[in-house]
């Protein structure tokens, strides 16, 4: 007869699946000021999930302590069961891990297909015995960088643009290549920090587009965002940080209607406060 704890547990496929990001009672203090307070979320693999609160609240050094920017004062980060915190930003990305800046930080000197082609991870180039030693790989290598780096302009809609300087670039195009830019990496998890924030209603309605695509490839991504109806209609769940803390998550209808976040981020009416 079969044991009642082993009749009674849930078949494999029945489980939910391990968050593709989970954040465990992280804080982070500067001096005497705690910015975050004992934050814990998960973050569902294959979810656009949004993280929104008032400035000040802790969204961008959260983003941060994920990408390896800054270490925690307490607490753990584990991407796909490997803890992150402690790590550097370039093994944390080579882990699968891409983010964006509240501000695009392109080289602006360099084309923008060369800021593409850095961004490539693992080149045998970068080795300089390889140049001398495997000079045929190395060019092959870079034929191929160079051909993914055209498909990604090619995806974001700057293909024409290839050969410009990056500081040619409006502020909305610059956020587009700055997507294609972490594209490059081929991450797993993608933070973006404000994509919206400055961008024309055109190209801001090509960004969402080309998130909704990556999206549906299975590609999970993390956003802060001050433009409240692009995170309704493009995240689910939100997050609330307010004051450090996390105030509240859920889908959207269920956020806005939360009278704490009103009180706390869009004030008494239901409208923005600011940023």
């Amino acid at each position: 007869m079969p044991s009642p704890c082993r009749a009674a547990a849930t078949p494999p496929s029945a489980r939910p699946a391990p968050p593709a990001l989970d954040v465990q009672a992280v804080s982070k203090r500067f001096g005497g000021h705690r910015v975050l307070d004992q934050v814990s979320f998960r973050v569902r693999p294959g979810s656009i999930t949004g993280l929104i609160g008032p400035n000040g609240a802790g969204k961008t050094t959260m983003f941060n302590l994920i990408a390896g920017t800054l270490p925690p004062s307490g607490g753990h980060i584990v991407l796909d069961g490997r803890r992150l915190d402690g790590l550097a930003p370039h093994r944390i990305l080579r882990l699968g891990v891409g983010r964006t800046f509240q501000v695009p930080r392109p080289f602006l000197a360099m084309t923008v297909l060369e800021n593409l082609m850095l961004a490539a991870q693992r080149q045998l180039g970068e080795r300089p015995w390889a140049n001398w030693l495997r000079p045929t790989a190395v060019a092959l290598e870079e034929r191929a960088v160079r051909e993914q780096a055209r498909e990604l302009l090619d995806f974001v809609g700057l293909t024409s643009l290839a050969g410009e300087p990056a500081r040619s670039l409006s502020g909305g195009q610059r956020r587009l290549l700055e997507l294609a830019r972490v594209l490059m990496a081929e991450p797993r998890l993608i933070l973006l920090d404000e994509p919206a924030a400055g961008v024309h209603p055109a190209l801001l309605e090509k960004l969402e587009a080309r998130i909704g695509e990556l999206h549906g490839r299975g590609v999970t991504f993390l956003v802060i965002e001050h433009n409240l109806d692009f995170v309704m209609r493009l995240c689910r769940p939100v997050l609330v940080l307010a004051q450090g803390r996390l105030l509240a998550e859920g889908d959207p209808e269920a956020v806005r209607a939360d009278p704490r976040v009103r009180e706390a981020y869009l004030g008494s009416s239901g409208k923005p406060s600011g940023r």
